[in-house]
């Protein structure tokens, strides 16, 4: 039976957002926290959230539950910092056979998803499982242990949105009839997704 794992990026320094936006607030609670509990839900037998600015206030404020919190000291390289950080807590333990990759700043996942990325992993055994929205490729991505240390060569602030168009044999799409989970990168974003009017912004897999 494969054991599968969750890294959740979250070390950025909200530039667009004015603040900390991985503790602003989502009903009543830090966004990173509630996140963090959505991921908890998954099939996923741990948790790796990586933080990097702000971090001494996000270890402060949020209750990290059961997760793995590690801190991406170049968080200012770029999300793919941040994945290396994560891919190398994983690493250390043989026992991992999968990661989903999530967004520190995008709740709302249809519940459903992680599981059926899962199941159409085990049945193709391709490497990397990218849901598509109803336009778009998103998050989260499940990627097989054999694509991690490929995964760790990436730099900059594209993720894994190279590798996986430079290599679409890897790629296995999920297609699901819902719009895009919303990013929130600024104050007005977070407000709509308060009052049900989240805005539905393309990511791009892996990002």
């Amino acid at each position: 039976m494969s054991l599968n794992a969750a890294i959740i990026l979250a070390a950025g320094s909200s530039e667009q957002f004015g603040s900390p936006k991985q503790l602003a607030d989502l009903n009543g609670r830090p966004l990173l926290e509630q996140i963090v509990t959505d991921v908890l839900a998954w099939p996923v037998d741990t948790v790796v959230v990586v933080i990097g600015a702000f971090a001494d206030e996000i270890l402060d404020s949020i209750d990290f539950q059961d997760v793995v919190v590690a801190i991406n000291e170049d968080w200012s390289e770029g999300v793919s910092s941040s994945l290396r950080v994560g891919l190398d807590v994983l690493t250390r333990d043989p026992k991992w056979d999968r990661t989903f990759v999530a967004l520190g700043d995008q709740p709302n996942i249809p519940k459903g998803l992680p599981k059926e990325l899962i199941a159409v992993a085990e049945e193709t055994q391709r490497p990397a499982v990218v849901p598509v929205y109803r336009y778009a490729r998103g998050h989260p991505v499940l990627f097989d242990r054999s694509m991690w240390s490929r995964l760790m060569t990436l730099t900059g602030d594209t993720g894994s949105s190279p590798l996986l168009t430079t290599h679409p044999e890897f790629v296995e799409e999920v297609r699901f009839s819902d719009l895009p989970p919303s990013d929130i990168d600024i104050p007005d974003d977070l407000a709509s997704l308060r009052t049900g009017r989240g805005r539905s912004t393309r990511s791009d897999a892996g990002r």
